[in-house]
């Protein structure tokens, strides 16, 4: 197993979706101050499913916040494409989010007075922008909920809300989605439904997908596994599997328990 701090981009030719460039976040100050992020440096190529994981407080949320420009970074830099996100002002950075960022949180988010199409278009509608069509009708079909449209939130399942809620992700066609721990309030079928749906807007559509997950048999479905420990990347694994990272994680809970 390899050990290392940095990870390089995939394809120097084509920008990578995203990319964090000695990227560090820092909690606190002097005495009471907590490094969740130290020096991170990564790229996310392209049509790439990518799964962030290490255990509670190692940062993998704060990479994913810090990268989609929910939470600011204390030095280094954060990329969507090219643009570098340390260098816009609030209102720069709010349409960035709005227009070429996609999220999918743990809690679907959902407005309960609107139904699943509405929730779907509400960002383009809250922006003032009609969606493309043909893509809208792609992504309502790889959701799988073209007959549950009109059902508002109440009358769906929990992973058809989270169903709606990564098709409201990819509605507007952004440069990438980031997903924190989206299967964590759904049981195992409803779970394999969310990460096949984000799986297959990969493969089928090119979207690039960032997820954070704990679960093994979530970062299966990705191209890409990323360990985080104490804020910085200790292993990036290609093609992993349940197995693969159930032998990763229980060989850092030994090497822990014995250092």
């Amino acid at each position: 197993m390899s050990s290392a701090s940095t990870a390089t981009p995939h394809d120097t030719m084509v920008a990578p979706a995203a990319r964090a460039e000695r990227l560090s976040k820092v909690y606190g100050k002097a005495e009471t101050s907590v490094v969740a992020l130290d020096e991170v440096t990564v790229a996310f190529a392209r049509g790439q499913f990518t799964a962030i994981m290490g255990p509670s407080g190692s940062g993998k949320s704060t990479l994913l916040h810090c990268l989609a420009g929910l939470d600011s970074v204390t030095s280094g830099s954060a990329f969507i494409g090219e643009t570098d996100l340390t260098n816009l002002d609030d209102k720069r950075l709010t349409a960035l989010r709005r227009d070429r960022v996609g999220f999918v949180f743990q809690a679907y988010n959902l407005v309960p007075t609107l139904n699943a199409l509405e929730n779907i278009t509400l960002p383009m509608d809250l922006a003032g922008r009609k969606p493309d069509q043909e893509w809208l009708n792609t992504v309502i079909d790889v959701v799988g909920l073209r007959d549950r449209l009109k059902h508002r939130p109440t009358e769906l399942s929990g992973g058809q809300q989270q169903r709606v809620a990564c098709a409201r992700a990819l509605a507007s066609r952004p440069d990438v989605v980031f997903a924190d721990e989206p299967t964590g309030n759904l049981d195992s079928r409803a779970g394999a439904e969310v990460l096949g749906f984000l799986r297959r807007s990969v493969q089928d559509m090119g979207q690039n997908v960032i997820m954070v997950t704990h679960d093994p048999v979530a970062a299966a479905y990705a191209d890409r596994a990323l360990f985080l420990a104490d804020g910085r990347i200790v292993e990036d694994m290609p093609a992993p599997t349940a197995e693969l990272v159930l032998d990763h994680i229980k060989h850092f809970e030994l090497s822990t328990s014995e250092s």
